[in-house]
């Protein structure tokens, strides 16, 4: 393997952490090099990342799951990033993740490095990847569940091809939803919770809480009018993106992010409502959802955060019962 592997602090001289961009920005399309076809395409995601989960819940919700396989990964990454499980720790200590099944690599990396060489770049989940051609199509969670979206519903069950997480008519309305959400919530966690210095992360944990309250405010509006989920009675990409975030918030926010001035299930009684209703009530949230590999990844693969890798037993429930 040839190329610079580029290792991204958790944060910059003032302490603040900012994320990098993602780099494989192709889709697939019908006229284009990478056409919908049955099990061309692979998956590579990880139960613990929020970015590969919101790929998860799309691509069952799409009716995808006989057309793309996933594989995956051990819920640690260490400094080489992520791993590929052994088999005898996808039957123990990471139940559910497997071996790499096309190339029997060892770790992520290496498909960066088959896909482009010269690749310089972070190793990150998920990747859209191609097994006709070799190499990654996209690994921007945010371009991938568009591209899964629309771009196989000529091959798939009319049933799925008529569910749309991006209509045209409330586009507008998801992209200003998607906006405030990532920037404040999605990524604000992260924000807060891997800020170096005092200052960012009070400054970032405090913007956290006002957009959350700000979320409350909007759900309570929509179940004062009898609606579920962001934009009404429709799932949509929006409800998508931030489920994930929400999910991961009592579990593993609150104390190993330091994101600790309110919980879910205690303060915010419409967002709480909200939760459960995408959990219980629909299998693509749900089954998507491991929270053995949510709290063993963030708190023993942080070692900055927490040396001694030790994982909290609560909250209890991992989420509240409908």
């Amino acid at each position: 393997m040839t190329g610079k592997i580029v290792i991204q602090k958790f944060a910059n001289e003032d302490g603040e952490y900012k994320r990098l961009a993602s780099s494989f920005r192709d889709t697939i399309s019908i006229n284009g090099k990478f056409k919908p076809e049955p099990n061309r395409y692979h998956l590579y995601v990880s139960y613990s990342c929020p970015w590969a989960h919101r790929v998860l819940i799309t691509r069952i919700l799409k009716g995808l799951t006989n057309i793309i396989e996933i594989t995956v990964v051990h819920w640690h990454m260490g400094k080489n990033g992520w791993r590929f499980a052994t088999n005898e720790e996808g039957s123990t200590e990471a139940i559910g993740s497997t071996p790499d099944p096309l190339y029997n690599f060892q770790r992520v990396k290496e498909l960066y490095f088959k896909a482009d060489p010269n690749y310089q770049g972070r190793f990150t989940v998920p990747i859209l990847w191609d097994k006709k051609l070799e190499t990654i199509v996209n690994n921007e969670s945010s371009e991938i569940i568009r591209i899964l979206n629309t771009e196989f519903n000529s091959i798939i069950d009319e049933k799925f091809a008529k569910i749309d997480i991006y209509p045209e008519n409330l586009r507008n309305q998801i992209d200003e939803l998607n906006d405030w959400i990532y920037t404040n919530i999605n990524n604000g966690v992260y924000k807060a919770g891997l800020a170096t210095k005092q200052e960012p992360y009070e400054r970032e944990v405090k913007n956290v809480f006002k957009y959350l309250d700000k979320l409350e405010d909007l759900l309570k509006e929509r179940h004062e009018n009898s609606e579920k989920f962001l934009l009404g009675n429709l799932i949509t990409e929006a409800d998508i993106r931030l489920f994930p975030t929400l999910v991961r918030f009592d579990a593993v926010y609150h104390q190993h992010f330091k994101c600790n001035i309110k919980m879910i299930r205690h303060d915010y009684p419409n967002i709480n409502q909200y939760l459960k209703e995408l959990y219980w009530n629909n299998n693509a949230f749900k089954d998507t959802t491991n929270f053995d590999h949510i709290k063993s990844h963030y708190t023993k693969s942080h070692t900055e955060i927490n040396p001694h890798g030790i994982t909290p037993l609560g909250p209890i429930p991992n989420i509240m019962p409908l």
